[in-house]
């Protein structure tokens, strides 16, 4: 699937778009203290597409909800497009959520009773955009997904991969410079998560950063970067070379993608 590249805009500010310096995460469970993460150092330039990849309690998702701003480390510094974030109060990281993050999760997260467009127009409706601005732009964004026709249809009168779609396209509503996507295929069967790891492939080719947590070894591979987590630490840290990149270019076809 092709779509109308999208203008190139300057980023609003210089240097890595997300710097973890020594971060460190304790759980206080009462009874004991669990170490969840153990000083993490780790950069992910604009632009990159990287996987995170590690067994359950392995820190991946402790770094997830860092990364997001949905938790704060207990120790040391995240960076996120060049402001520190480790200090912020929780309307703080509210606001910077808003703005600077798209998440797409396993379940989706759509109202349910809410039609497809109102879905993408949510995150639009917090930054105070105008009712004019938000509806022409989920329209656009919807159309970019390939649910031009689907706008008004509801979730449940939905696929599991046109759901997804409807929630990457929310994601992208406030055009965030991060897009963060825990297990987006969980929930797929394979050629719905084909598709949607394509569009997550044309969001990175366009610009767009994006991180997913996986635990599927063929989503990982569609990622440039594969960093594994074990124990809280860094295991690894390797670039990749997915397939599509070797290529002039790809297209989705049922069953699979083929070189175009």
């Amino acid at each position: 699937m092709r779509w109308k590249k999208k203008e190139k805009q300057l980023p609003p500010s210089t240097g890595p778009l997300i710097r973890l310096e020594n971060l460190v995460k304790i759980y206080d469970t009462g009874a004991l203290k669990v170490l969840g993460l153990k000083k993490i150092n780790l950069t992910i330039e604009r632009g990159e597409f990287v996987a995170i990849m590690g067994h359950s309690g392995s820190g991946k998702s402790t770094l997830m909800n860092i990364l997001g701003c949905l938790d704060r480390p207990t120790l040391g510094h995240y960076y996120l497009d060049g402001v520190d974030t480790a200090g912020m109060t929780p309307d703080q990281l509210s606001d910077i959520r808003n703005r600077k993050i798209g998440f797409v999760f396993q379940s989706f997260n759509l109202i349910s009773r809410t039609s497809a467009l109102k879905n993408v127009e949510l995150p639009m409706t917090y930054a105070r955009i105008s009712r004019s601005r938000r509806t022409e732009r989920a329209k656009e964004l919807l159309t970019r997904v390939g649910l031009g026709g689907r706008m008004n249809h509801l979730p449940n009168e939905l696929s599991g991969g046109q759901r997804q779609r409807v929630a990457i396209a929310r994601a992208l509503a406030n055009e965030p410079p991060l897009l963060l996507a825990d297990e987006p295929t969980g929930n797929l069967d394979t050629a719905s998560s084909i598709e949607i790891m394509e569009l997550f492939t044309q969001l990175h080719r366009e610009g767009t950063t994006v991180v997913l947590v996986t635990h599927e070894e063929d989503i990982a591979a569609f990622a440039k970067r594969i960093i594994r987590f074990g124990d809280g630490q860094i295991q690894s840290d390797r670039i990749h070379h997915p397939v599509w990149d070797m290529e002039a270019g790809f297209q989705a076809e049922k069953g699979g993608i083929r070189p175009c």
